[in-house]
């Protein structure tokens, strides 16, 4: 479940999704956006994550802090997944944390799976100047380490939050991408498809149709619940690029996630016009 779990976070994310201001036509244009604009400090994004009709659990999402490593920009997030009392079979507490540049290069992922009794953790250091990756895995209380490793760093890798934040902060264009990810402690890759159709989407949260563009993909690896590897999401059309909606298919189905809270200065999402 903990493996499972992890994995579905890491396309969950893969797959999640803008103030428009002024005289632009929010229907027929575009925006391109920038990692300045995008990532912004204190943004705090709640999900609901559902099966059908059935409410799992929340996926919470927020920029802790931007700073200035080596002349380079380094921003702070943390995910916060947590599922609801009295689903059956099901019982995930856990909290992601990552740090990662403008091109949103991963340079620490943390994971810790909360239970009862116990707390793991696993961490990433990513040395790009040494080129290699510290994988640091174990147990909090009482102290107790599994695995202690490296393994070669051979290009920039995104870990299973940075490429939230690397899909928000690459569209703007046409295109399909093949994005490195280490995840699970192995090298694997995410092929992203941007579109620029601007579309209406909605969800319970606002009264009214939202401008938004699509992005779809697949990953290499498959969880063991029968996760078919492909997603698809909704970006608000804006620079904020603030995910709506987001899909991924399941062997028993299709688990989608809607933003349900958001706490983002001055923002609200663009309404759609015709």
């Amino acid at each position: 479940m903990k493996k499972a779990s992890f994995i579905i976070l890491s396309l969950i994310l893969t797959g999640v999704f803008i103030f428009l201001y002024g005289k632009v036509n929010a229907s027929s244009v575009r925006m391109n956006s920038s990692p300045s604009k995008t990532l912004v400090v204190g943004e705090d994004l709640l999900y609901e994550v559902s099966y059908s009709f059935i409410k799992l659990g929340q996926v919470r999402l927020i920029i802790t802090a931007e700073k200035n490593v080596d002349g380079k920009k380094i921003y702070s997030a943390r995910a916060y997944i947590n599922s609801y009392s009295g689903i059956p079979f099901v019982d995930l507490h856990q909290i992601y944390e990552s740090r990662f540049d403008s091109a949103c290069a991963s340079r620490f992922f943390r994971g810790l799976i909360l239970e009862d009794n116990d707390t793991t953790y696993t961490d990433y250091n990513f040395d790009y100047k040494k080129s290699r990756i510290h994988v640091l895995k174990g147990r909090i209380h009482p102290p107790k380490v599994w695995t202690d490793s490296t393994t070669s760093l051979d290009k920039n890798y995104v870990d299973g939050l940075s490429i939230f934040y690397y899909a928000r902060t690459n569209f703007g264009k046409k295109k399909s991408v093949n994005v490195p990810c280490f995840v699970t402690e192995k090298k694997e890759s995410a092929k992203i498809n941007f579109y620029t159709e601007v579309t209406d989407e909605s969800i319970d949260a606002v009264d009214y149709d939202i401008a938004c563009v699509r992005l779809d993909g697949e990953t290499d690896f498959v969880s063991v619940f029968g996760l078919t590897g492909y997603f698809e999401g909704w970006f608000t059309n804006d620079e904020a690029s603030i995910p709506v909606i987001a899909k991924m298919k399941v062997i028993i189905g299709n688990i989608t996630l809607e933003l349900k809270e958001w706490k983002r200065n001055g923002w609200m999402p663009p309404r759609y016009k015709n």
